[in-house]
């Protein structure tokens, strides 16, 4: 006697509840060779008179248009498709592009490379003259101690402008006043 998985679940739940209209009704969609007697409207953004037009087509919601492009819709653009001599050219442009922005990179950090050499030989100058007036062994003139001192620079009683504002992770509301004077 074979029974199969319909008819055990079917004896099972006629069992437990055979006056339940839920049981009554599974039993009977269970039984049926139909899959369900429990009838669903199904979605649509459209009420039913508005589905089609005059042409007897489809009529689609605009806002589900919208969605669908905003969904299926690529963040980035396509790749270029260019063929092969536009291509090229584009590829050479690009090229000498990067290779004049190498170069004027280069010259910029030379420049700052020599200024800063001649400030570091500069010093060097001054530390090494000797004009008589070094005090208790120390090393140097007298004007290269005064050019390392930091005296008169806030001569107003002012802080220093890095410590005005409070540092935080965010800029503040004008990141930078153009007008400012001491």
């Amino acid at each position: 006697m074979s029974m199969n998985y319909f008819s055990i679940c079917s004896h099972q739940i006629g069992s437990l509840h055979s006056n339940s209209l839920a049981m009554k009704t599974l039993t009977k969609t269970i039984n049926s060779p139909r899959v369900s007697t429990i009838w669903t409207r199904g979605f649509s953004a459209t009420t039913p008179w508005q589905n089609k037009n005059k042409n007897n087509q489809q009529k689609i919601d605009p806002r589900v248009t919208l969605i669908r492009y905003h969904m299926q819709h690529p963040i980035m653009p396509r790749p270029l498709r260019l063929g092969r001599s536009r291509a090229l050219r584009h590829w050479t442009i690009a090229r000498a592009w990067d290779v004049w922005e190498k170069r004027k990179k280069r010259q910029v950090d030379l420049e700052l490379q020599r200024q800063y050499q001649s400030i570091q030989m500069a010093m060097e100058a001054l530390r090494n003259f000797d004009d008589g007036s070094a005090v208790d062994g120390k090393e140097g003139s007298r004007l290269y101690r005064i050019a390392l001192e930091k005296k008169g620079v806030y001569s107003t009683g002012s802080i220093p402008i890095e410590y005005a504002r409070l540092q935080t992770d965010t800029p503040g509301a004008t990141p930078w006043d153009h007008d400012w004077k001491r």
